[in-house]
């Protein structure tokens, strides 16, 4: 399988001018960290900044309240404070689930965007 993927990506990069085989290149698979700092470009940067942000004020909050459920002696107070390390965690968490879905759909944009440039490059070679 891996052969024939290899013989293909050859095949269009021969049909491909050396700008649009630079772009295609630039469209290879990313490890996470690429991934990740790739969130940070484009129009919704600093969305991605401002959630950051609040993922470190929810879990400096969310470490206080723990903290404060660890060491209180009565059951309402235990029963404030753990609420609210579970609301801080819950809000901590949605804001990674929300940063995991961009990184997601920047990949599907980023594979169909190969798609699309193999779909032009055969067709062109098939004319030819």
């Amino acid at each position: 399988m891996k052969n024939k993927m290899e013989e293909i990506d050859e095949l269009i990069k021969d049909t491909l001018s050396k700008e649009e085989a630079a772009f295609y290149n630039s469209l290879d698979e990313q490890n996470v960290l690429e991934m990740f700092f790739g969130l940070f470009k484009g129009k919704n940067a600093w969305i991605i900044i401002v959630m950051n942000i609040m993922i470190f004020v929810f879990l400096g909050l969310f470490v206080y309240s723990f903290i404060q459920f660890i060491n209180v002696e009565t059951t309402e107070e235990m029963i404030k404070w753990g609420f609210g390390s579970i609301v801080f965690l819950l809000g901590l968490s949605m804001l990674k689930v929300y940063a995991w879905m961009q990184m997601d759909k920047n990949a599907i944009l980023r594979e169909m965007k190969r798609l699309e440039l193999q779909v032009m490059s055969l067709s062109g070679k098939m004319v030819d």
